[in-house]
């Protein structure tokens, strides 16, 4: 439903007016208790001592709102134009891997399980909807979807492991549709609609950082909401087959506004945050936090200060995590009580993994990487 940036909200499209902030210099301190953190693997970057440095693929005139990293040397990015990037040595090169009849395609997200394997989705209406698989580090791909209703519109992907994953359409005859796939991406199908409670009129996904449908653990599964009358999580723990709503305190009622990214670190804690996207516009209470696997959300007690399109968890601890946006970086040390600005780079996305490597990706070929 929505292309930010060029964003579909119920048949009608809208211009993504944020102005990202240029990307300043290193993060400041992050302050993630020692306690919490645990040990970390030899050669990760301490948080506190971790800035964002730029690893410029030279490509300026891409925005990049998917990124999936699989460790602090291998990471993907998807972004306009059908651009697919890969590095292998931590960002000091980039390889464009785009697939070759994708030029005109928006890609907005991607999944890397190693440096050969990854799985791309474009968005858009009807047959501008499709993913594309790899083998081979984008040397060759093969597309295997491409969406025939005219009705639907994907938003975003996410795996339970290599093999079994789920895409997010917009609402199709009243209820969100998902796709499913039990082979890593190579086949999908359409679940059926029967387990996924009816959309509020004029809700949707928002198809802004790759982070609208997220998973924890073998089976569960969250995805979230804007444009209807509440800003929604939907919960399932079957892999997508029956699925349960909660409403959160995320400010919605308007095509602009809801959940734009969720993260959990487990199957019980998470963190959603948006806000309105448009520049001119207040966020408040652009953040929402649960413990009980989204059953019930509360206000973050200090929000963000603004919209925020991506999220994640700090590996190695119960308690930090960041979240980005265009107009800067937050930190989180609390669970996602409280949040403080640490950098005003413009980001869309950001991602961590197990080895403690944080990389945050968006406009203007902007990409970066944690580091001491």
């Amino acid at each position: 439903m929505r292309r930010l940036g060029s964003t579909r909200r119920g048949g009608r499209t809208g211009r993504l007016t944020a102005a990202g902030v240029a990307c300043g210099a290193a993060l400041a301190v992050l302050t993630v208790p020692a306690a919490e953190a645990g040990p970390l693997p030899q050669g990760a970057p301490r948080p506190a001592h971790a800035h964002w440095e730029a690893k410029d693929p030279g490509t300026p005139q891409v925005r990049f709102r998917g990124l999936a990293a699989v460790n602090r040397r291998t990471a993907w990015l998807a972004g306009t134009g059908g651009t697919v990037l890969r590095t292998t040595n931590g960002g000091t090169t980039w390889r464009n891997v785009s697939p070759p009849e994708a030029a005109g395609l928006e890609f907005r997200d991607v999944q890397a399980f190693d440096a050969r394997r990854a799985v791309v989705l474009a968005i858009g209406e009807g047959e501008d909807s499709r993913v594309y698989r790899t083998d081979d580090g984008g040397s060759t791909w093969t597309e295997s979807f491409r969406n025939p209703d005219p009705k639907a519109f994907y938003d975003c992907l996410a795996f339970f492991d290599r093999r079994h994953g789920l895409a997010l359409s917009d609402p199709v005859d009243g209820r969100f549709r998902i796709l499913s796939t039990g082979d890593g991406g190579r086949s999908w199908r359409v679940l059926p609609s029967d387990g996924m409670p009816p959309a509020l009129d004029g809700e949707a996904g928002f198809a802004a950082s790759g982070q609208c449908l997220v998973t924890a653990g073998p089976r569960d599964v969250w995805l979230a909401t804007g444009g209807g009358a509440h800003a929604r999580v939907l919960h399932s723990a079957d892999r997508g087959l029956t699925w349960t709503a909660a409403a959160t305190p995320v400010p919605a009622a308007d095509p602009a506004k809801g959940v734009f990214a969720l993260a959990f670190r487990d199957r019980t804690h998470g963190v959603a945050v948006g806000g309105d996207y448009r520049s001119d516009r207040p966020s408040p209470l652009a953040a929402a936090v649960t413990t009980d696997g989204g059953r019930t959300w509360r206000p973050a007690t200090t929000p963000p200060p603004a919209y925020r399109s991506g999220a994640a968890w700090l590996p190695h601890s119960r308690t930090a995590a960041l979240a980005v946006g265009p107009t800067g970086t937050d930190l989180t040390s609390d669970g996602g009580h409280t949040w403080r600005t640490i950098d005003t780079g413009s980001y869309d996305t950001v991602t961590c993994t197990a080895d403690l490597s944080c990389w945050a990706a968006g406009e203007r070929g902007r990409v970066a990487r944690l580091e001491r």
